[in-house]
């Protein structure tokens, strides 16, 4: 056992963590103070404004998506005390293996190049494909992955945050990329997490859990780890540390791995989300049922009761405003939970917010609409919450609103 534990209540500044509902400590920082001044004014505005001053209080529905990793090197220790601090009342391990079929948190089986040194360290020449230096219209690349490693050799790592230099000459420049609007302030020192590790902190931090069973870069069975040890390996680690499946919500993306633990973990299954992306589908449309592999009944009738869409799934507009997208209409009449990913992960709205906003680009120009979407999903799609890579955000909401 590492210093993790140790580390998680130092950082936690003195947090009563005992009864895993703590509120000592928290702070909301500058942020949403910031975000609220660069709205339009209107009636959220002043209720938001009129929340100034206010406790924080934790909040389930306030996800720290990776931790906090909008600053913070993602699903490191410090990341996710970050997270804490700021009210999340959920933290998340995305969940991959390693050479010797031990759990880590990590977004992805084949991003240490991205989020770690390995490029530079002496386990490089392990790497899936190592580093290539620019050449010509070709960037530079490489590819290495939690299965190229045993679980010592991955915890010999340093965390970095989540960019690569696809113009690097060398290995060194390679861990560069940085977005000009996160910061490497807070590498120095950060500490990766193994998946049991992850349950430890985040209970002593005094939040739940969400863990995210990542789709694996290798074939399956990997060397006779098969998918669903794989999925059973997941939940046994939280029956193990004696954590009720109240307090854990399992996702994939995998519609078959949430199906598993329906049928084999009842009790975790119950609160199992399935992470939507049926938007990779051609033809496929939030407003159209028709382009739907699975109706919302469909999926309520499998014994799901938790859908996680991408924040655009479920908006749209309409006259100029935002409004919620059929897809959010029809789960909300199947009796369908919804949480959603991932808030402030755009960078400045300035222009339209990217990716996650895409359904509502017209009505995006401030960094001030962060709210102003939080409160349609909140209150006209009503979902119950909302991963956020700054989670300050949302639980400011959460408490001004009383959710």
């Amino acid at each position: 056992m590492r210093v993790f534990l140790s580390l998680s209540l130092t950082l936690a500044s003195g947090a009563a963590l005992a009864d895993g509902h703590a509120n000592t400590g928290l702070t909301y920082g500058p942020r949403p103070a910031y975000l609220i001044s660069q709205m339009d004014d209107s009636p959220l505005k002043t209720k938001l404004q009129s929340c100034m001053g206010q406790t924080p209080t934790r909040s389930d529905f306030s996800i720290g998506h990776r931790g906090a990793p909008l600053m913070f090197p993602e699903h490191t220790v410090e990341s996710n005390v970050a997270a804490a601090q700021m009210g999340a009342g959920i933290l998340e391990c995305d969940v991959t293996f390693t050479a010797d079929h031990e759990l880590v948190c990590r977004h992805a089986q084949n991003d240490l190049h991205t989020t770690t040194n390995i490029v530079v360290s002496d386990l490089a020449n392990k790497c899936t494909t190592p580093f290539t230096a620019v050449s010509g219209d070709k960037p530079a690349s490489a590819e290495c992955r939690t299965s190229d490693l045993t679980l010592t050799e991955f915890q010999t790592l340093a965390p970095k945050m989540d960019a690569a230099n696809s113009s690097a000459t060398t290995a060194e420049e390679y861990l560069g990329g940085t977005a000009n609007w996160r910061t490497d302030l807070y590498v120095n020192n950060a500490t990766l997490m193994t998946h049991a590790e992850s349950i430890e902190i985040f209970r002593d931090l005094g939040t739940k859990f969400t863990p995210e069973l990542k789709s694996p870069a290798v074939d399956m069975p990997f060397n006779g780890f098969s998918q669903q040890d794989y999925a059973q390996k997941l939940v046994d680690e939280y029956k193990a540390a004696g954590v009720p499946a109240s307090d854990v919500w399992l996702q994939s993306f995998d519609l078959d791995d949430v199906l598993y633990w329906i049928e084999n973990e009842p009790e975790f299954g119950a609160q199992a989300v399935y992470l939507m992306d049926e938007y990779n589908i051609e033809g496929y449309s939030p407003q159209d049922p028709a382009t739907w592999p699975n109706t919302m009944e469909e999926l309520k009738g499998m014994g799901i009761n938790f859908i996680a869409p991408p924040l655009w799934m479920l908006m749209t507009t309409q006259d100029g405003e935002i409004v919620p997208s059929a897809l959010a209409s029809a789960a909300k009449d199947a009796d369908l939970e919804i949480i959603t990913w991932t808030l402030e992960r755009s960078g400045p709205l300035a222009n339209g917010g990217g990716w996650y906003y895409q359904t509502v680009t017209d009505t995006i120009d401030t960094d001030g609409d962060y709210f102003e979407v939080l409160d349609v999903l909140a209150q006209d799609v009503g979902v119950v919450g909302v991963f956020s890579d700054w989670p300050a955000t949302t639980t400011y909401y959460a408490n001004c609103m009383g959710l």
